[in-house]
């Protein structure tokens, strides 16, 4: 898989004991009202840290799907836990020190959101032979996994093959978007499953594609860079713009609203509709459920049992990994359809390729 390393200077670890502020809108529910809060976390169970990607808790998209997951741990297993968070730009020894610091504190299993920590686990878990390591997305940088550590993959190429056929079945001008946030193996998943939906259900359709950065990672946390990609493609006919780019998607909300009536975004891995500004919510239509949530609990749970995952887990749309969002009641006319390729997903009669 494709890796990415940020150049800069190290930034400032940032360990928390609660999440971020959200300063949305008052109708925005952090989290889909689902918010993490580990300083009010006083169980007994297992004491979870959570490594979060750039953005925290907070970017309605990846890292709050994260946060979901330990909550639950938190509400059904008696967990405790503490929130530490990327910051944009840093070297990869920061996020090494970060996990260091989590596995010193004690915590058990550490938890690490994104496939930017796939590197940094590979190196610090050996040294912590007696602590479990989780990482979302991640991937084996030396193709030998360390026996305490489990690689959480999704089908993201399947969820977004069905918000691809919404796209298409929902578009009026036969054009739609694309956005990604960097240009990698991962993000590239996204696009294949789109672009097979889209032209599954509309074989003529255009699908414009375009990413705000080629390796840099700031391309998931670059609002302004989401919004001029998307606004180009409204520009040029799109009438749909789906984003996977992490909280750069906020700005393919905002070009969707200013696009006008009749213009829609499409979110990822959360129910983005759910934690939307009102004069957003008319305009997403849909989202790619990218489980995190499942899958943080998952991990979570079976350290609590004493049963560590380990190596590659792979959540498709056959385990509720991956799906799309009704939110809004946008998509309802056309569930039946959408429903449809699922079936036809998990029987294998269509088969989604994850690549472009």
């Amino acid at each position: 898989m494709g890796k990415i390393t940020a150049l800069a200077a190290v930034a400032a670890l940032a360990l928390a004991g609660c999440g971020s502020d959200d300063d949305s809108d008052d109708d925005t529910a952090k989290s889909g009202g689902n918010a993490l809060d580990c300083a009010a976390a006083k169980g007994d169970g297992p004491n979870v840290g959570i490594a979060y990607d750039v953005g925290g808790q907070g970017d309605k998209s990846f890292n709050d799907a994260a946060a979901v997951g330990v909550k639950k741990a938190v509400d059904e297993l008696d967990a405790t836990c503490t929130e530490a968070e990327a910051q944009d730009g840093e070297a990869e020894s920061a996020r090494e020190d970060r996990l260091r610091q989590l596995a010193d504190g004690g915590h058990n299993p550490i938890l690490a959101v994104g496939f930017l920590y796939s590197e940094s686990v590979n190196k610090v878990a050996p040294d912590y032979p007696e602590v479990n390591f989780d990482v979302v997305d991640g991937f084996d940088p030396d193709d030998q996994p360390n026996e305490n550590v489990a690689y959480l993959g999704f089908a993201e190429e399947q969820g977004s093959f069905l918000v691809g056929a919404a796209a298409a079945l929902k578009s009026k001008t036969g054009t739609v978007g694309f956005v990604g946030g960097v240009n990698s193996d991962l993000i590239n998943k996204f696009e294949a499953g789109y672009v097979a939906g889209a032209k599954q259900a509309k074989p003529d359709i255009k699908v414009q594609v375009k990413y705000i950065e080629e390796s840099d990672a700031s391309g998931f946390n670059d609002p302004a860079g989401g919004k001029a990609a998307a606004t180009g493609m409204f520009d040029q006919g799109a009438d749909v713009v789906y984003h996977a780019a992490g909280g750069s998607g906020a700005g393919v909300f905002q070009a969707a609203v200013e696009a006008g009536d009749g213009m829609w975004a499409i979110g990822v891995d959360s129910d983005q509709w759910l934690t939307a500004s009102k004069s957003e919510k008319p305009h997403i239509l849909t989202s790619m459920l990218k489980r995190v949530d499942v899958a943080s609990f998952d991990a979570i749970k079976a350290v609590d049992e004493g049963k560590p995952l380990v190596g590659y887990k792979v959540y498709d749309l056959k385990s509720d990994g991956v799906g799309y969002a009704t939110s809004g009641g946008y998509v309802d006319d056309i569930e039946g359809e959408l429903n449809g390729y699922a079936d036809e997903i998990k029987s294998g009669k269509i088969k989604v390729s994850a690549a472009p």
